[in-house]
């Protein structure tokens, strides 16, 4: 863990375009990504599940597995809630991610009371185990606050959650750039935000203090829709269309888990 943490130092943005399952992890890695972090969508998609805690634990944990086997590079995995709503089943199965190799989490408040979500932290850290614990909180994306009261909501949740041990605060759908640079400085723990309409650049992020910038579902729903495209003429035509001839050859993918 002390690799992945030392990537939030801040001295560069740590960009993290998400996989969803091993495939998709190492060729992410061998295109230069420092490490490798999931996203719980596309992860639950890919096991033909809903998103939002749908997932089985067990499936989240033996994907977890699978891509921590391929890499050489850090995993950090979106755990969602954690799977249940006691603190104490939380760690427990945080604990099957560290035996499978996995550097950090990412773990969500949502809708839960933010002392719920300390309390998981809390169990976590007991277990004296080495893992970084990223906490996200949904102020802006699940509107939790009022607009104009959601940086204190935020600020107030932070300091809730980096009391508990938390290593990291993530804060999707957070953009503007005045929000950004006042979380920045005032939650005394390295940024994250994720992808969205109306963002910063990549290197205004940066300025602002933002120490982890994170793709989200997007790649994931991107592909999706192209893989639904290529399909429908298929079915239609015989033909999947002219992306076709941009694909990757065989080899190039073949190669990526020869060892």
């Amino acid at each position: 863990m002390n690799e992945f943490k030392k990537l939030h130092d801040g001295s560069k943005l740590l960009t993290l375009p998400n996989a969803w399952d091993a495939g998709s992890a190492r060729l992410f890695e061998s295109l230069g990504a420092p490490a490798i972090a999931t996203t719980s969508a596309g992860v639950a998609w890919a096991q033909g599940y809903a998103d939002n805690d749908q997932l089985p634990v067990d499936n989240a944990v033996a994907v977890a597995a699978n891509i921590a086997r391929v890499l050489t590079v850090p995993l950090s995995v979106d755990f969602e809630n954690g799977y249940s709503s006691d603190p104490q089943q939380v760690a427990r199965n945080v604990l099957r991610l560290i035996e499978a190799g996995v550097a950090g989490i990412n773990l969500e408040d949502g809708n839960d009371a933010p002392s719920l979500l300390a309390d998981k932290i809390r169990a976590i850290r007991q277990l004296g185990k080495d893992i970084f614990i990223n906490v996200r909180t949904d102020v802006y994306l699940r509107g939790l606050a009022p607009e104009g009261e959601r940086v204190a909501e935020v600020l107030k949740r932070a300091a809730l959650y980096k009391d508990a041990g938390a290593d990291g605060l993530f804060v999707p759908g957070i953009c503007k750039a005045d929000e950004i640079k006042t979380v920045a400085a005032s939650a005394g723990l390295p940024l994250n935000v994720m992808d969205w309409p109306g963002l910063p650049s990549h290197d205004e992020l940066h300025q602002m203090g933002v120490a982890r910038f994170s793709a989200g579902s997007g790649i994931a729903q991107a592909l999706w829709a192209v893989a639904a495209g290529m399909a429908k003429d298929f079915l239609a035509t015989g033909n999947a269309g002219p992306l076709i001839g941009q694909a990757m050859p065989y080899g190039d993918l073949q190669a990526l888990f020869v060892k």
